[in-house]
């Protein structure tokens, strides 16, 4: 199940509406659509924190191995590589979305993208941010 089945869920449960869980939250109606449409991912662990809690659920219920990817993405790359991060599993669901692809072979194609993204990202330092930029990135 994905962020948006889970977010949807969640608030149906709790009988929310969008403009609830908005409220709650403090995160604008448009941008809890945007997550429950699948057409965006929180970009800092703190709007999983407050989805949670406003939705009753367990942080860890709502993220996944691609939450993760997106987040880590965004504190080390600032908002482009969340970009990235985002547009790269996003892409890699639509690749995938013909259903042909076992469950797991599909977790690990998306598991050697992102390592082959972390990569890149260190092989190509010239040219992130140099806010962003970091001695030690072998925490990879």
């Amino acid at each position: 199940m994905n962020l948006s089945e889970k977010i949807k869920n969640a608030r149906a449960a709790k009988q929310m509406s969008q403009n609830d869980l908005a409220k709650a939250t403090g995160i604008s109606l448009r941008t809890i659509q945007n997550y429950e449409s699948g057409a965006r991912m929180p970009k800092s662990r703190d709007t999983y924190t407050k989805l949670s809690e406003a939705l009753g659920v367990d942080e860890k219920v709502l993220m996944d191995e691609n939450a993760d990817f997106v987040l880590r993405a965004n504190e080390q790359y600032g908002g482009r590589g969340a970009r990235q991060a985002w547009d790269l599993v996003a892409d890699f669901k639509v690749l995938a979305a013909g259903g042909e692809i076992e469950e797991e072979d599909m977790d690990e194609i998306m598991r050697a993208m992102q390592e082959a993204y972390w990569e890149a990202k260190k092989n190509n330092r010239k040219y992130v941010n140099k806010r962003y930029r970091k001695e030690d990135s072998s925490d990879q």
